[in-house]
Protein backbone atom coordinates (compact mmCIF):
# COMPACT_ATOMS: atom_id res chain seq x y z
CA UNK A 1 0.00 0.00 0.00
CA UNK A 2 1.98 3.07 -1.19
CA UNK A 3 -0.07 5.48 0.59
CA UNK A 4 -3.06 5.65 3.39
CA UNK A 5 -5.94 7.78 4.27
CA UNK A 6 -6.23 8.02 7.87
CA UNK A 7 -8.37 9.63 10.45
CA UNK A 8 -8.19 13.28 9.36
CA UNK A 9 -10.37 12.65 6.52
CA UNK A 10 -13.29 11.00 8.49
CA UNK A 11 -16.50 12.88 8.02
CA UNK A 12 -14.50 15.52 6.33
CA UNK A 13 -14.09 14.04 2.50
CA UNK A 14 -12.56 17.50 1.09
CA UNK A 15 -11.94 15.31 -2.24
CA UNK A 16 -8.81 17.58 -3.15
CA UNK A 17 -6.94 14.58 -3.34
CA UNK A 18 -9.15 13.01 -5.98
CA UNK A 19 -8.97 15.94 -8.61
CA UNK A 20 -4.99 15.40 -8.22
CA UNK A 21 -5.43 11.94 -8.38
CA UNK A 22 -3.98 11.21 -12.28
CA UNK A 23 -5.21 7.49 -11.51
CA UNK A 24 -8.25 8.14 -10.11
CA UNK A 25 -7.50 5.39 -7.56
CA UNK A 26 -9.13 7.66 -5.05
CA UNK A 27 -12.34 6.21 -3.75
CA UNK A 28 -15.00 7.93 -1.57
CA UNK A 29 -16.93 5.36 0.96
CA UNK A 30 -19.72 6.83 3.49
CA UNK A 31 -17.39 8.38 6.07
CA UNK A 32 -14.15 9.07 4.54
CA UNK A 33 -11.90 8.82 1.15
CA UNK A 34 -9.90 5.29 0.49
CA UNK A 35 -6.97 4.53 -2.04
CA UNK A 36 -6.61 1.70 -3.55
CA UNK A 37 -3.95 -0.53 -2.89
CA UNK A 38 -3.12 -1.92 -6.28
CA UNK A 39 -4.19 0.96 -8.24
CA UNK A 40 -2.40 3.71 -6.82
CA UNK A 41 0.97 3.95 -8.77
CA UNK A 42 2.79 6.27 -5.41
CA UNK A 43 3.39 9.31 -7.25
CA UNK A 44 2.66 11.48 -4.31
CA UNK A 45 0.31 14.45 -5.52
CA UNK A 46 -2.84 13.54 -3.35
CA UNK A 47 -0.39 14.34 -0.15
CA UNK A 48 0.23 17.80 -0.40
CA UNK A 49 -3.24 19.11 -1.80
CA UNK A 50 -4.83 17.60 1.61
CA UNK A 51 -6.41 20.33 3.51
CA UNK A 52 -6.54 17.95 6.76
CA UNK A 53 -3.16 16.17 6.11
CA UNK A 54 -4.84 12.94 6.16
CA UNK A 55 -2.72 11.22 3.43
CA UNK A 56 0.76 9.11 4.30
CA UNK A 57 2.68 7.48 2.58
CA UNK A 58 2.93 3.49 4.03
CA UNK A 59 5.69 4.30 6.20
CA UNK A 60 5.10 7.65 7.55
CA UNK A 61 1.56 6.82 9.00
CA UNK A 62 1.50 7.90 12.36
CA UNK A 63 1.61 5.18 15.14
CA UNK A 64 -1.85 6.22 16.62
CA UNK A 65 -3.59 5.93 13.05
CA UNK A 66 -2.10 2.41 11.89
CA UNK A 67 -5.57 0.24 11.65
CA UNK A 68 -6.19 3.10 8.61
CA UNK A 69 -3.97 1.38 6.61
CA UNK A 70 -5.71 -1.82 7.05
CA UNK A 71 -9.60 -0.01 6.62
CA UNK A 72 -7.84 0.94 3.42
CA UNK A 73 -7.36 -2.48 2.22
CA UNK A 74 -10.63 -3.56 3.49
CA UNK A 75 -12.83 -1.20 1.87
CA UNK A 76 -11.89 -3.15 -1.50
CA UNK A 77 -12.10 -6.46 0.02
CA UNK A 78 -15.72 -6.77 -1.91
CA UNK A 79 -15.07 -4.00 -4.15
CA UNK A 80 -12.46 -5.37 -5.35
CA UNK A 81 -10.82 -3.68 -8.65
CA UNK A 82 -13.25 -1.70 -10.37
CA UNK A 83 -10.19 0.46 -12.34
CA UNK A 84 -11.41 4.18 -11.37
CA UNK A 85 -13.21 5.68 -8.69
CA UNK A 86 -14.64 8.02 -11.40
CA UNK A 87 -17.16 5.91 -12.61
CA UNK A 88 -18.09 4.15 -9.54
CA UNK A 89 -19.13 6.75 -8.18
CA UNK A 90 -19.40 7.10 -3.95
CA UNK A 91 -19.95 3.90 -2.63
CA UNK A 92 -21.88 3.88 1.13
CA UNK A 93 -19.55 1.43 2.59
CA UNK A 94 -16.98 1.57 5.26
CA UNK A 95 -15.43 -0.86 6.66
CA UNK A 96 -16.38 -1.60 10.69
CA UNK A 97 -14.01 -0.10 12.62
CA UNK A 98 -14.09 3.40 10.15
CA UNK A 99 -18.59 2.78 10.80
CA UNK A 100 -17.56 2.34 14.45
CA UNK A 101 -16.29 5.56 14.85
CA UNK A 102 -17.90 8.74 16.52
CA UNK A 103 -18.70 11.99 14.61
CA UNK A 104 -15.94 13.48 13.67
CA UNK A 105 -14.94 16.61 11.26
CA UNK A 106 -16.37 19.12 12.95
CA UNK A 107 -15.05 21.54 15.51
Amino acid sequence: MPYTIAEPCVDVLDKACIEECPVDCIYEGGRMLYIHPDECVDCGACEPVCPVEAIFYEDDVPDQWNAYVSANVDFFVELGSPGGAAKLGKVDYDPPFIKALPPMGED
